[in-house]
């Protein structure tokens, strides 16, 4: 007996031990729980105080006018006439660099409305099939955020309040889904590239009495025929504005720029009004293209306009809609670049330079002999037109040169 009570006496601590481990363990996961809990808690207060600045913020700089509906992440101004909003002004913030946020498409009615938005069967009807899908039978026109939703992909809250249909406006497919995409993510790289900064941005249709509507919709909202968008970085201070056909884009964006001054004569908005009037007036009167799109400082160049050639000429943007014509023509451009391939053919690009290239021209080997110059030397940097017809070559528009008469310096 006294062998096991001792026994016992000896296995008393381990059972102590043990028991004090478990309930180390448990403490801690609890610890961890309330962490994630007190984690989530100020996540979501740090969201709220981000989109209470964004307000501050926007007003700070100066609304376009005072009739205005406050949201929690962006301003706008509904237009009933025309069932869309005049303008909307959000704040790309650089929280969209680490944002994981996805697309909610939860369209609906903007409840701070009062006299109700567009609704969807203003741009679509759907049938309910027998196996629970839907056919769709659209009226042409894609539903297009004015504010886009990829802007506030670091916030749910801020995500989901884009797909009100107060920040939808009638867009072609092809303008929505191309240009006018690319112009947003060329506005999200620039927050990228300069991680430290906050963009202020102004986004609307161009409204007029006149406009045509969405026949067959229920609201009937006008069709624009163009956009605008302003973008200011006030630390940096630089803006820039946008004016952009509802059409596909043919132009590099580039070619759309303005200052911001420009776009309030063609809007009658006043954009940044609040800003103190001396700097107002600097930063609306002037843009610096290469700040926006640095490829500019690159070598590449906007095409020539279009209007300022001569008749039979058409610039590198043009030049696509005569690919597999058989008839010459004159395209004209900056020679941005020039290259030999390794089978000796010489290549030249205009306006923008490879992998970037808008159009190109290429001088095979053998026809070299023909010129009494070196073609890559003189003409880098010219401003040149050349004849012949164009090609599609890997999705560029190419044109083949043999001679030097096929080529004409502008003056």
């Amino acid at each position: 007996m006294k062998k096991i009570l001792f026994g016992l006496f000896l296995l008393l601590p381990f059972f102590a031990v043990t028991q004090n481990l478990d309930q180390e363990i448990d403490q801690t996961i609890q610890n961890i729980e309330e962490l994630k809990t007190n984690q989530l808690q100020l996540e979501d207060q740090l969201e709220n105080l981000r989109l209470q600045r964004i307000i501050r913020d926007l007003k700070k700089v100066g609304l376009p006018s005072t009739n205005y509906i406050e949201h929690e992440a962006m301003i706008l101004e509904y237009a009933e006439e025309h069932e869309q909003a005049k303008w909307v002004a959000h704040i790309i913030l650089p929280q969209i660099i680490e944002g994981t946020a996805a697309r909610s498409n939860d369209f609906r009615v903007d409840p701070l409305v009062k006299t109700g938005t567009a609704v969807e069967e203003d741009y679509f009807l759907k049938y309910k099939q027998v196996d629970g899908s839907y056919e769709y039978d659209g009226f042409g026109y894609d539903r297009g955020h004015l504010a886009p939703s990829a802007d506030f992909r670091w916030s749910e809250k801020a995500l989901s309040e884009s797909y009100f249909y107060s920040n939808m406006s009638p867009q072609r497919p092809e303008f929505n889904r191309e240009g006018w995409a690319e112009l947003e993510g060329a506005l999200r790289a620039y927050i990228f590239r300069n991680p430290e900064s906050q963009l202020y941005v102004v986004t609307g249709p161009i409204l007029e009495a006149g406009l045509p509507v969405i026949e067959r919709s229920i609201n009937k909202p006008s069709i624009p025929e163009a956009f605008f968008k302003v973008a200011l970085d006030l630390d940096k201070q630089l803006a820039i504005g946008f004016i952009i056909p509802n059409q596909e884009v043919a132009y590099p964006l580039q070619s759309y720029a303005a200052p911001v001054d420009e776009i309030e004569q063609k809007t009658g908005l006043d954009f940044f009004n609040q800003v103190e009037e001396t700097l107002e007036n600097q930063l609306e009167a002037r843009v610096d293209i290469q700040a926006w799109f640095p490829e500019e400082a690159f070598g590449d160049v906007r095409p020539i306009y279009a209007p300022s050639l001569p008749r039979n000429h058409f610039n590198t943007v043009q030049a696509k809609q005569y690919i597999g014509i058989n008839k010459d023509i004159h395209v004209c451009g900056t020679v941005v670049s020039t290259r030999y391939a390794r089978s000796g053919n010489l290549w030249i690009n205009l306006d923008k330079k490879f992998p970037n290239q808008i159009f190109s021209v290429y001088i095979p080997k053998e026809e070299l002999v023909n010129f009494s110059y070196q073609p890559d030397q003189l003409l880098e940097n010219q401003k040149v037109c050349f004849e012949g017809k164009v090609m599609d070559m890997s999705g560029t528009p190419t044109m083949k040169v043999y001679k030097e008469e096929d080529i004409e310096l502008m003056k």
